[in-house]
């Protein structure tokens, strides 16, 4: 084990690593290729999130409550992406395996607090389609740009502030057993499994954090679309019916694409005991993919977007004439 460093107060003596070791793929051959894949899944994320924001900000249309939280979400995925993804190639192809104590609490707490991020953003999406279809009149006045900011400003301090004390608790733990780390960054629940000292404290923290970024928020997800469904049945035109389901799939296929993997990995993980390398792959596949296909989902099943990049394609094509134009009548006149 690398070398201790002892914090003392009053009474306790807290024993922390100077490093923690992440562990790798045990026994898997070319395991590097692998990190060559994500490598490419952040570079479409980046691509992709980057896309969808620029669109945003560029397209008038698209400055609306709504395409606010769309914003964040991106922005969300962008930065979570930003705060895993290269800080494990840095590790695994160029054999960085050691972090130092205080940059894998940092590391833990970006990887996290963006993740809790991008749970909290498609729950107001949730809130924006069930006010959009259950209170249709009412909509322009109770969801506003204002409002939208709020909502986001709020997420940001409940997010910041709980995960600040969840990565803070993780000073209160002894370790005199181990620094290695069986996963692929700095884990909460590997960290907290090499305590020994009481660590009870940590994990019922760590199982509030499961229902702070899972479960709560896919709850009442579930409790809007609920809602909206009841709405959905009493409207009397099937078209006007057709035309509002439309407007929730992009939706509903993020909320997929979000909480299935992770809800299979917590099952898989409880009924059958997983090989660390399965673990692995599973966790840091369903924390990559997800930011990668989300813009390419909004892109691809919103018509407004679609439009909106048509419409910029036609207006930077025109432009582009028009320069041209300009530029030959120039070489004619000289």
């Amino acid at each position: 084990m690398s070398s201790m460093q002892s914090n003392s107060s009053t009474d306790v003596t807290f024993v922390r690593p100077a490093t923690f070791f992440i562990s790798d793929f045990s026994n898997i051959p070319h395991a590097k290729y692998y990190y060559v894949f994500l490598s490419l899944v952040y570079v479409v994320t980046v691509l992709g999130n980057s896309f969808i924001m620029c669109i945003i900000y560029l397209v008038r249309r698209l400055h609306t409550a709504k395409y606010i939280a769309v914003f964040h979400l991106a922005l969300s995925d962008l930065c979570g992406s930003s705060a895993l993804i290269p800080k494990i190639i840095d590790m695994f192809l160029f054999d960085h395996q050691d972090i130092s104590y205080e940059v894998c609490l940092t590391n833990m707490f970006f990887v996290y607090h963006f993740m809790n991020l991008q749970s909290l953003t498609l729950l107001a999406l949730a809130y924006d389609r069930l006010v959009a279809i259950c209170f249709p009149l009412q909509y322009h006045a109770i969801v506003t740009k204002p409002a939208m900011f709020l909502i986001i400003g709020v997420m940001w301090i409940v997010s910041v502030t709980f995960f600040s004390v969840l990565v803070g608790l993780v000073n209160r733990i002894s370790f005199c057993r181990s620094n290695v780390l069986n996963s692929y960054f700095c884990d909460y629940a590997p960290i907290c499994s090499l305590a020994c000292n009481d660590n009870s404290i940590n994990i019922l923290m760590g199982k509030i954090s499961y229902g702070l970024l899972i479960c709560t928020p896919l709850i009442l997800i579930i409790i809007s679309y609920l809602c909206i469904s009841v709405a959905l049945l009493k409207i009397a035109h099937g078209a006007d019916r057709i035309k509002a389901i439309k407007t929730c799939t992009s939706h509903l296929i993020l909320v997929a694409i979000f909480y299935l993997p992770v809800l299979c990995n917590v099952l898989a993980a409880v009924t059958t005991p997983l090989h660390q390398n399965t673990q692995i792959i599973n966790n840091s596949l369903t924390q990559t993919i997800p930011p990668m296909l989300n813009p390419i989902i909004y892109t691809l099943k919103t018509e407004e977007v679609m439009q909106s990049i048509k419409e910029l394609y036609k207006r930077c094509k025109v432009s582009t004439t028009k320069e041209r134009k300009m530029k030959c009548s120039r070489i004619k006149l000289k």
